[in-house]
């Protein structure tokens, strides 16, 4: 079923043009639910309340109504934003200044410990309208007289609960009553404890009280992993990784319309059957986009945050974060369209900064779950695969079909001239090019840690060391408690043995399929890892039990 439902856009929030304009660049479309309840509330003026986890999108939903108060022409402090961290003040203030970016004459300084005072001090003599400080170094400054706040409109603690643990209770309040009467007072905590609201009560004049419900949950269903992708070509890790684990429907989020048309563009010259997915469309536009996705008529689907909350397909095998969404709350709408109905999925996600890697930990925290480090497929390993993947579906048809008739056509092919082996190399080739599956290999560029030894870990141990990649050692034989009654393939072995378990197909050798057992070799220094792998995990949906074969 496809559902569509009415999306408020930062263009229904009363937001000047500047302001509309600075954050489209940034590659917001949608406001989150914090910002979307908080924008209109401290626009109208009122002292207000927010009960929000990190990661909400909270910067914005106080960041842009203090932008609209400002005036420019009044070098004094307007607003003040309280935070508990140094890493805080600085993420406010570069937030704030790319938010205002086409605003003419606005200043943001950021003030904490560690950093020099005197550019703290220039800053503040140079009229900085909005300051984003740490309480201990906005009471130096208060102090010393550098600050001056009889002028302020607005004052904002954020992350209020953080504070107080770490006992910044008594400069709060004593930032607090040096301000001026008139003035509005917004405060921002992920909860809402008995001291938060005793500030609330002595500081806050009848405040609005908004509440946005704590979506950082994950399905267990979601297998989540990111790649590092320094120097690499995202477009391309796509469509090998859709072709390496034969995904039938897949999502793209880009965070910037203009993103998923060049993405959209680069994954059909990869030969993906892929549109996309933006507010530029109209709705009828949308709707026949998003029909052709369910029907299979398209198998990717490149979009921005809008889709997420107006798709509704129950069979996506994966999403792909091309870029990492810029709130937390994002990320959970995202993956939350793949591992539905039961079924399980995948999330891949990309980081090819030193930003990414630390927007990777915090999504981390915020989800309460691990997001796995992998590394990006070589074409030798994706060529193996499909391989393999050939090579049992041959296994399948010789072991389930009649071919006669096809061992008939074959007989008038050999009296035609064809020697055996050479009209076995033809049909190979043309099905290999059918698939559009190369036997010349040719890397892509891998990202400059891959490429160093030093910083593969996967790389660092004797076997890869001392041994040529195809070399995997003798083989074991494991008897799998599953065949051919149980409607089990032998690539519905492979498939659950290379994800499950996270090995190359190269391990896997020959497989033999019995009624209601099977048997398959796997190299001697893996069957510790798949029988540990598949204890709990099924095939089909039926338990995997794995023994070592007798001889």
């Amino acid at each position: 079923m496809i559902t569509t439902a009415t999306t408020t856009t930062f263009s229904d929030l009363f937001l000047s043009e500047d302001t509309l304009r600075a954050i489209t660049e940034m590659g917001f479309e949608i406001p989150t639910p914090i910002q979307e309840q908080s924008i209109p509330v401290m626009l109208e003026g009122h002292d207000m309340v927010g009960q929000a986890q990190t990661g909400t999108g909270k910067t914005a939903a106080f960041g842009l109504p203090i932008l609209e108060k400002i005036n420019p022409d009044d070098k004094n402090v307007q607003a003040i934003i309280l935070c508990p961290t140094r890493e805080l003040c600085v993420q406010i203030a570069d937030e704030m200044e790319k938010m205002s970016a086409f605003k003419r004459n606005i200043k943001v300084l950021s003030i904490y410990g560690g950093d020099s005072m005197s550019r703290q001090m220039r800053g503040l003599r140079d009229g900085a309208q909005i300051v984003a400080g740490t309480p201990g170094r906005v009471m130096d400054h208060l102090r010393r007289g550098t600050l001056k706040i009889n002028s302020l409109k607005i004052a904002v603690m954020d992350e209020a609960d953080e504070m107080l643990n770490m006992g910044f209770r008594e400069d709060m309040e004593t930032i607090l009553e040096g301000t001026p009467e008139e003035k509005q007072t917004v405060m921002f905590s992920a909860t809402m404890s008995k001291p938060i609201m005793e500030i609330s009560r002595k500081f806050l004049k009848s405040p609005k009280i908004i509440r946005v419900d704590n979506q950082n949950v994950t399905a267990s269903t979601i297998e989540q992993i990111y790649f590092e992708t320094r120097g690499a070509k995202k477009s391309n890790i796509i469509s090998d990784l859709i072709l390496l684990h034969e995904l039938k429907l897949s999502l793209v989020f880009c965070n910037t319309k203009a993103r998923t048309d060049s993405v959209t563009e680069e994954l059909r010259k990869a030969g993906l059957k892929a549109e996309a997915l933006h507010g530029d469309l109209s709705q009828s536009m949308r709707n026949q986009v998003m029909g052709r996705f369910k029907n299979a008529q398209i198998n990717v689907l490149v979009a921005t945050d809008v889709a997420a909350r107006g798709l509704d397909v129950n069979n996506v095998d994966a999403v792909f974060n091309f870029d990492l969404p810029h709130d937390n709350e994002y990320y959970v709408h995202r993956i939350g369209r793949t591992g539905r109905a039961g079924k399980t999925g995948r999330a891949f996600s990309f980081a090819e900064s030193r930003n990414d890697d630390r927007k990777i930990f915090e999504l981390e925290r915020f989800i309460k779950m691990k997001i796995e480090k992998s590394t990006i497929p070589t074409q030798q390993e994706l060529l193996s695969s499909n391989l393999t993947k050939l090579e049992n579906s041959l296994i399948t048809i010789a072991t389930e079909n009649n071919l006669k008739d096809y061992e008939k056509i074959l007989q008038d092919m050999y009296q035609k001239g064809f020697e055996p082996h050479l009209l076995a190399a033809c049909l190979l080739k043309k099905v290999l090019d059918d698939k559009g599956i190369s036997l010349k290999i040719k890397e892509i560029e891998r990202p400059a840690r891959e490429r160093s030894a030093k910083n593969r870990d996967t790389f660092n141990n004797s076997d890869r060391k001392n041994k040529s990649y195809r070399d995997n050692g003798p083989k074991v034989r494991l008897h799998l408690g599953l065949g051919k009654k149980d409607r089990i393939k032998p690539g519905d072995i492979v498939g659950a043995i290379t994800g499950e378990c996270k090995i190359s197909g190269n391990e896997i050798g020959v497989i033999d399929m019995f009624d209601h057992f099977s048997y398959f070799e796997i190299s001697e220094n893996q069957v510790n890892k798949v029988i540990k792998g598949m204890k709990r995990n099924t095939i089909k949906g039926k338990k995997a039990i794995l023994t070592v074969a007798r001889n």
